[in-house]
């Protein structure tokens, strides 16, 4: 069949398949003794001699053909235009082959390549040694410019941070973290007092000049508002639902991301807030007005506050942060 389908030209295949779609009567096939219709009923005739493809294309005013008979013809037909399908095929393979022929390395054509790899954020622990914590100072609780009590230490025993005594400070992390997501238990006494420090500036007051997440139980101060009691921003923001559990382990989930803050207490969301929404003064402990969410720092260092009563002190584990990239959006001024 290769050997026929050589013998006949684009052209000639193309005059063929019109002769044949054109014809107004059943297509016949002549033989040397006789015609043979489509229908298969043969009609016998004197015999004129050898008649071939290339006569009947001859009869029909075409110009010749080479002299293949006619069935051979029509497969010849087939052949060139399987011929075609393969070259089609692959002129297509070989187009998706050059827009997959780049290494996972290298872009493709037209395409920017990445300035950088990007990697997923992973989870650091957090005082995961016992001992003393390492890139952490303690600091006085109003003042995280000023150095603590003499003697105040902050300490890390079975995996669990316990609060200083005396009582009264914080302990700050030495680094800085912006966007971030912060996961933590813990635990507070009958009468127990703590706080979170996040993106707080390492001068004046977290709860004010900062962001302080309260861990307060209500013993401890009976007549709290809503904002000053576990969960709330402290004096700024009340939690949506109060799910504290007095006395046991309570796990917090916190992500700041911009001006988005949302705080998740024991799988229950309790803050979902919009800073840039929050222009309201809150007073300060000596009455004077401390700045709005709005205008609070977006960086700074996070902490852990010991206020608890009667011996009671913070207990703290399994603490983990995970900082994450900032949009372009975020990293923008505000204005």
């Amino acid at each position: 069949m290769e050997k026929v389908a050589e013998r006949v030209s684009d052209d000639d295949v193309l005059r063929l398949l019109k002769l044949v779609l054109t014809s107004p009567r059943p297509y016949q096939m002549k033989t040397e003794t006789g015609t043979r219709t489509e229908s298969g009923v043969a009609r016998t005739s004197a015999p004129r001699g050898p008649t071939t493809a290339r006569a009947m294309l001859t009869k029909a005013r075409a110009p010749a053909v080479p002299a293949v008979p006619a069935v051979p013809a029509v497969l010849a037909v087939l052949a060139v235009l399987a011929t075609y399908a393969v070259s089609a095929c692959a002129l297509l393979a070989a187009s998706l082959m050059s827009g997959c022929s780049s290494s996972p390395d290298e872009p493709a054509h037209g395409a920017a390549a990445p300035s950088e790899a990007i990697e997923a954020p992973r989870w650091a622990e957090l005082f995961a040694a016992d001992g003393v914590p390492e890139g952490w100072v303690v600091t006085s609780w109003n003042d995280l410019g000023q150095p603590a009590a003499d003697g105040a230490v902050w300490e890390v025993r079975d995996g669990v941070l316990r609060g200083s005594t005396p009582r009264g400070t914080w302990l700050v992390s030495e680094r800085e973290y912006d966007d971030f997501e912060l996961e933590y238990e813990f635990r507070l006494g009958p009468r127990g007092n703590g706080g979170c420090a996040l993106r707080a500036p390492m001068r004046g007051d977290p709860a004010f000049d900062g962001l302080e997440l309260q861990m307060v139980d209500l013993r401890y101060k009976p007549d709290a508002k809503p904002s000053e009691l576990t969960g709330g921003l402290y004096r700024a923001a009340a939690p949506l639902v109060q799910v504290y559990r007095p006395e046991e382990w309570n796990r917090y989930s916190i992500r700041l991301e911009g001006p988005r803050v949302r705080v998740v207490l024991n799988e229950t969301p309790i803050l979902d807030l919009d800073l840039d929404e929050l222009t309201a003064t809150v007073p300060r402990h000596d009455g004077t007005p401390a700045p709005p969410l709005r205008d609070r720092p977006r960086r700074g260092h996070i902490g852990f506050q010991e206020l608890s009563r009667d011996g009671d002190k913070v207990a703290i584990r399994n603490v983990r942060i995970r900082e994450l990239a900032r949009s372009a959006a975020q990293v923008a001024p505000r204005t």
